[in-house]
């Protein structure tokens, strides 16, 4: 069953090398995202799973050692959930990849870890169902999601300015940080890919892992500094 779990952000600009000089700009959601892995470590789990928005090259499974890359962003930088696989399969996606450092950053030794690639399309029902089987994986599960809120706040945002989006991500904030899981459940799919937010699918199969569970949660992290909704949540 599920014990604990945390929500972070999935940008690229997330690892210091990418962002570069601009990397002072998410010092705090760095660090929640620490203290969000800090909750996972402490609640003991058997398996850490990573569930995180997927192209359709990176959707489905990933096991511990499948390496990623940043040199899409012009980092010659490379991390792997856990230790590295001599031979290792097909590339973590970029959420993935993002999860993989923060983990690496935070000396992850707590379980052994694998990963997930989920599609934006992944409808509702689906997300939960998912979300389920990966609670039954083991007697103590814990997940790390990443995803984006919506990526329409500012002007200079991803998807420009959409005026829906602000009250989305209020939406998305109170649900994540309140562990909601019917909240979560009741995100309209549709009306979140008009809004570029990555991280529905993700958060949806949360909701599914959560069922029962009856667990707490803690909001860490809540801006848009780029004109997207990142959040910060510890569910134990």
């Amino acid at each position: 069953m599920l014990v604990a779990a945390a929500v972070c952000p999935c940008p690229p600009l997330l690892v210091p090398e990418v962002a570069a000089g601009a990397a002072s700009e998410l010092d705090a959601a760095r660090a929640a995202c620490s203290d969000a892995l800090g909750v996972l470590a402490a609640s003991r789990p058997d398996r850490l799973i990573v569930v995180g928005p997927a192209e359709q090259e990176g959707r489905g499974p990933h096991p511990q050692g499948a390496t990623g890359s940043f040199q899409g962003f012009g980092v010659d930088l490379r991390v792997s959930l856990g230790p590295a696989a001599s031979t290792p399969e097909r590339q973590l996606p970029g959420s993935l990849a993002v999860a993989a450092w923060l983990l690496q950053h935070a000396y992850w030794s707590a379980s052994p870890v694998e990963g997930l690639g989920v599609g934006e399309p992944l409808a509702t029902e689906r997300c939960l169902q998912v979300g389920r089987d990966l609670a039954a994986q083991a007697e103590r599960v814990a997940l790390l999601v990443m995803g984006d809120g919506s990526a329409c706040r500012s002007v200079k945002a991803p998807g420009y300015l959409d005026e829906r989006a602000a009250g989305f991500d209020a939406v998305a904030a109170r649900a994540l940080g309140d562990a909601d899981v019917t909240a979560l459940a009741a995100i309209d799919a549709h009306l979140a890919y008009e809004l570029k937010a990555a991280g529905r699918a993700p958060w949806q199969v949360l909701a599914g892992a959560a069922e029962g569970a009856s667990l707490g949660g803690q909001l860490l992290y809540e801006d848009a500094p780029y004109g997207v909704g990142y959040f910060v949540a510890a569910w134990s």
